[in-house]
């Protein structure tokens, strides 16, 4: 398992065929590019304008030799994962939106949020104006008209309060006691019920009220005091996991395992540079599976057979223990030469897929030449997930195929 935290990333410039991407305008040969003959690793580098030692071409590269122990020579092209990113998405016209996961920071926002208690400055005046004219509106009431009622015959300061209660006149007992005394002994019998003083008389409403007279006071209290607050802001980083998936039984020979490298490289740039956070997990496998390091994953080669479902159940052991679905981005990537065990792909491989939720599955063939007869692990994945745009099938026979082959498992159609 590797981690992409650095800055830059460097890039082997043999495995580089993308546009724009130019080491040398030499057809043939140079230090780290070869014609279908590119060294193992820890093999020495010859003379590039040479073919082999018979004069004739070089050969495929499968053949066994033992390793030399001289370091070989590569140039490497330096690059920013997220600038690499950005002319992907513009050369490809892609826009995938990574969905935000568990790792948060908090940044201070527009002030939005309202609390009891804060510096004056920050206190939401237009609220608490709002919240006294409410309670005004609630409270106030027709002076003249409960005047009025202090003139039905036979009634007292208690009788009236009790009376503007039940007609919802939020009037105090100590106000009528007050204003009881302003009325003459003479017109305390004006009326000789309230229906009859209600029938000569029409309340006001305060809404009225404040029209006709104005706003002369508004009763604000401490408890209508809210102070603006900036809203914290939740940002996410976003995670992903890309999980590289080879097979290196014996059947996949150097070209098939370069077509591998050229197609899953990319990917890892442009993964990098989407997301905020990646890390990366590779499995190789023949008949079991087993995890790598980066730089052992496109130069292992076995000489067993082939049971890929054996690399997903690892692949699922692994995220699910490590990386939850709900706190990470996945991405799950296999490749090889679609040749597998018999029944292993239906009966395993297809239901492995089904049951580990990620943003994208692809499986990459890699047969230079065309389909092998008993190639068939592509054809029955493409069968199943037809209509599934997050499960990919692609077909790399020869490096001019990586571009549209890295198009179509990244785009979201």
């Amino acid at each position: 398992m590797s981690n992409s935290d650095a800055d830059q990333i460097q890039i082997p410039i043999k495995v580089v065929d993308l546009p724009e991407f130019e080491y040398s305008q030499i057809d043939k040969g140079g230090v780290g590019q070869g014609n279908d003959s590119t060294p193992d690793v820890g093999q020495p580098v010859g003379d590039p304008t040479e073919a082999d030692g018979d004069g004739d071409e070089a050969d495929d590269g499968d053949q066994e030799g033992e390793p030399g122990d001289e370091e070989g020579e590569h140039g490497y092209y330096e690059m920013d994962p997220e600038e690499f990113a950005e002319e992907l998405d513009e050369a490809l016209g892609l826009d995938l939106e990574p969905k935000g996961k568990e790792v948060i920071e908090e940044v201070e926002g527009d002030f939005t949020d309202i609390t009891r208690s804060g510096p004056n400055s920050t206190l939401d005046f237009e609220r608490l104006f709002k919240q006294g004219l409410k309670r005004k509106l609630a409270m106030d009431f027709d002076e003249d008209y409960v005047r009025e009622a202090m003139r039905v015959e036979g009634q007292d300061p208690r009788s009236v309060f009790e009376w503007c209660r039940n007609e919802q006149i939020l009037v105090s007992l100590s106000w009528i006691q007050n204003e009881w005394e302003t009325i003459p002994m003479t017109e305390r019998d004006r009326y000789s019920s309230f229906e009859a003083m209600q029938s000569v008389n029409e309340r006001t409403p305060p809404v009225q009220l404040i029209r006709e007279k104005g706003l002369t006071e508004v009763p604000f209290r401490s408890e209508d005091e809210r102070y603006r607050q900036p809203e914290i802001e939740e940002t996410r980083q976003k995670n992903v996991v890309v999980v590289n998936i080879r097979d290196v039984s014996g059947s996949m020979r150097e070209t098939k395992r370069e077509l591998v490298e050229r197609t899953f490289t990319p990917l890892d740039w442009y993964l990098t540079g989407t997301y905020d956070h990646a890390e990366f997990v590779y499995i190789a496998h023949d008949a079991e599976a087993w995890e790598v390091e980066r730089s052992d994953f496109f130069g292992i080669r076995s000489g067993g057979g082939t049971r890929i479902s054996s690399a997903y159940e690892l692949a699922k052991d692994i995220l699910e223990s490590q990386y939850p679905w709900s706190e990470w981005n996945r991405y799950v990537f296999a490749a090889g030469d679609s040749e597998n065990a018999a029944n292993d792909t239906t009966e395993k491989v297809i239901p492995l897929m089904e049951s580990i939720p990620a943003n994208k599955h692809a499986y990459v063939e890699t047969q230079p030449g065309g389909t092998a007869i008993n190639a068939t692990h592509a054809e029955e994945v493409e069968r199943a997930f037809r209509d599934n745009a997050s499960i990919k099938v692609v077909s790399v026979s020869e490096p001019a195929d990586v571009i549209d082959g890295v198009e179509s498992i990244l785009n979201s159609s």
